[in-house]
């Protein structure tokens, strides 16, 4: 059951200000878009590489590029789809599916309204991307369903997490490693991260 938690200056200094509830729906997307970079960045140390060569302008050079699998990166709706910019800039090769869920007000549990995922994602490293890992219902769900199109490499990737969501998810996908910007204290009696940044989709959108 793997967490990984990103505590590199840039990340939190950025964190700190995608927190901050005077941030306007502008600077928020553009934060969380190269705060997903950066994560990218650890997310994706392990990917597989291979050499070749190539002729620079004083002789031929030994190189490295990537090999294995290729990438399909997969946004949980609404929110995550703004992390998807900030990983496409870095892989622009990667192929992009969408998970739509909302949560049940009352039994806090997910909802899916909506799935498209590229045909051949179970050959394809997959990163599951949502700003936010609360009560973890849509996360265990959208990594159900691309596990059941037969993606085995799976990554999900949250800006902040509960650690009743990261529970959550370990105990139903333990092959599942969890990148995260920062693991806060709890959730409080309306199922929202403390002390988290609020509801990302309505920052994100300016729908609040």
């Amino acid at each position: 059951m793997s967490l990984t938690v990103i505590d590199h200056p840039l990340v939190q200094h950025k964190l700190a200000l995608i927190r901050d509830e005077r941030t306007g729906s502008k600077d928020f997307r553009e934060l969380i878009t190269e705060v997903t970079m950066l994560m990218a960045f650890e997310a994706m140390r392990d990917l597989e590489l291979e050499e070749t060569t190539v002729k620079t302008p004083v002789e031929t050079a030994r190189v490295k590029v990537l090999s294995g699998k290729k990438l399909a990166l997969v946004a949980i709706l609404r929110a995550g789809l703004i992390m998807v910019d900030g990983i496409l800039k870095l892989v622009p090769a990667a192929k992009v599916g969408h998970i739509g869920t909302y949560r049940n007000p009352e039994s806090k549990l997910p909802v899916r309204y909506y799935a498209k995922l590229p045909q051949d994602i179970k050959d394809r490293r997959v990163f599951v991307l949502d700003p936010m890992l609360a009560t973890g219902g849509s996360a265990v769900d959208a990594i159900a369903e691309v596990k059941k199109l037969g993606a085995s490499q799976i990554k999900l990737l949250n800006i902040i997490a509960a650690p009743e969501g990261v529970a959550r998810v370990q105990a139903a996908h333990p092959d599942v490693e969890i990148v995260v910007a920062a693991l806060d204290s709890h959730l409080n009696d309306h199922a929202y991260i403390v002390p988290g940044l609020g509801d990302a989709g309505d920052r994100i959108y300016g729908t609040k």
